[in-house]
């Protein structure tokens, strides 16, 4: 029955991207409510889940449910958005096998995070557990762009790249970027926006004292974040070797220029004593930071194959480069 439908029933791969952008729309609005959530004290404004307060599908007439109930819709919203991504994935003519992988992570990932959710609600917003909520979301995100950006392209219409050692010098990117985010999420669950309103009680880390784990945990983030810096500037002043392949110039060249709003807004916020609203400017650019740096990644491109023994070719060197792919766009 099902093959009997996928015959009846075809969607176009312009109309699937469009729904891939939808659902990576999606999931950034997702991790940006998120974060309002936490900076706006209402990690708890909802105490049960998966309603609120018990009373039925609508939040008390206060700000702080009001916030925490309206990132839950969203979440909804974007279950279906998802979901639609997924199940499309199997009706795109033509088919490919990962972009129906690349769906069926989404969903499954939504679910993953309502379980933490509840989970966090449970256990009064403990910090490892709304690390980890953050953590799956940027997770998702990175399944999201897969799909957004291998939806656009048929496995032929991007040449590889011949430049091996340029595309893994920004591969190479990836984990420093994952752990200025993990430390910044450590930072977070450190200060004084742990999620909760007056009266309620909710732990921080204080692994370093009670007084000192903050100022501890944000000189790392911060040191980590400028050994990200100064590497990606290293990485873009490779790419423009000669001979090298220049596709993920303008993309890393967005993640630099992120990476220098973030730390002059970093150093502003810490100045200022953490206001919530730089804080959650700092989240997006965070956000809108790893989204660049994702597409680095996909505008470097894959590699060519290495060449066989014995034909000549040397692998990296510019004789063997297609006639003025150097210069070439993302």
């Amino acid at each position: 029955m099902f093959a009997s439908l996928r015959n009846r029933f075809e969607i176009s791969p312009h109309r699937y991207a469009q729904v891939t952008t939808v659902a990576l729309i999606g999931l950034a609005l997702i991790v940006l409510s998120g974060a309002a959530v936490r900076l706006t004290d209402s990690g708890l404004g909802c105490p049960d889940w998966p309603q609120c307060y018990g009373a039925g599908p609508h939040p008390a007439l206060e700000s702080h449910a009001i916030i925490e109930s309206t990132n839950r819709i969203i979440t909804g919203l974007l279950g279906a958005v998802v979901i639609a991504a997924c199940v499309l994935a199997f009706f795109r003519r033509p088919y490919r096998r990962h972009l129906a992988i690349f769906g069926a992570l989404l969903p499954l990932g939504v679910i993953a995070q309502a379980i933490l959710g509840a989970l966090v609600v449970k256990y009064d917003l403990r910090p490892e557990l709304v690390s980890g909520h953050f953590i799956l979301s940027m997770l998702l995100l990175d399944a999201g762009f897969a799909l957004f950006w291998c939806s656009r392209y048929e496995p032929w219409d991007r040449r590889r790249s011949w430049d091996r050692r340029g595309v893994w010098a920004v591969r190479a990117l990836v984990p420093l970027g994952q752990l200025t985010i993990l430390a910044g999420t450590i930072a977070t669950g450190s200060g004084p926006h742990a999620g909760e309103f007056e009266g309620q009680l909710v732990q921080r880390y204080t692994f370093e004292g009670v007084g000192t784990t903050l100022e501890w945990v944000v000189q790392r983030h911060a040191m980590i974040a400028a050994v990200y810096g100064f590497a990606a500037i290293g990485v873009w002043f490779y790419l423009r070797r000669p001979g090298g392949d220049r596709r993920a110039l303008k993309p890393l060249t967005v993640v630099l220029f992120l990476l220098l709003a973030q730390g002059i807004l970093g150093y502003v916020q810490w100045e200022l004593e953490l206001p919530s609203e730089l804080v959650w400017v700092h989240v997006s650019l965070a956000t809108f930071n790893w989204l660049a740096m994702l597409w680095t990644i996909a505008a470097a491109g894959r590699l060519e194959p290495r060449s066989a023994p014995g034909t000549g070719d040397k692998v990296g060197d510019s004789s063997t480069a297609p006639a003025g792919a150097s210069a070439g766009a993302a």
